[in-house]
């Protein structure tokens, strides 16, 4: 039977080190530090400025182990574009920031692993539902006003300038 550890750090994206508390557990676990670490912030790099959960299971026997990412929430995400801390409490009535159209299309394209959207403007009507719900405007609207502007094509131009790379990720 295979002796397994798993070592579960959070990391801002791309920016991984051999320093505690990283380093010193990979080195108990026999691995090469510098390449793991590499390897980490390789796969991170896209969620710069965002802290995200790897967690890394190592066979002590083999020494192989494997990677796996933990996205940041859509609604950390959200509050980090808004530079606010959390959630409004009352979102009808309290709004705690305003983000823009493009913000909400970058945390769609950064959660696309995650949601059942099938298209990046269903991915975005998504994340427009979702800070709705937390409290932010987008664009100084009601997020229900772009999704229905969405629903009329309004924002096509936009949409289509991330349509790529929501087909390459």
């Amino acid at each position: 039977m295979a002796r397994i550890k798993v070592v579960k750090v959070q990391i801002e994206g791309g920016k991984a080190s051999n320093a505690p508390p990283l380093g010193p557990a990979l080195a108990d676990a026999g691995l090469n530090v510098n390449e793991v670490v590499e390897k980490i912030n390789n796969m991170t790099e896209v969620y710069k400025g965002h802290t995200v959960t790897i967690k890394i299971v190592v066979d002590l026997d083999t020494k192989k182990y494997d990677l796996f990412l933990e996205l940041p929430t859509t609604t950390s995400l959200l509050l980090n574009m808004a530079k606010v801390s959390e959630p409004s409490g009352d979102p009808a009535h309290k709004k705690i920031g305003n983000i823009t159209l493009e913000d909400i299309i970058k945390v769609a394209l950064l959660k696309k692993q995650e949601l059942t959207a099938k298209s990046l403007k269903a991915a975005v009507k998504t994340i427009l539902g979702s800070a709705r719900t937390i409290g932010l405007t987008v664009d100084g609207k009601d997020p229900k006003e772009l999704i229905a502007g969405l629903e009329r094509g309004l924002y096509d131009e936009i949409l289509k300038k991330y349509e790529e790379e929501w087909l390459k990720r």
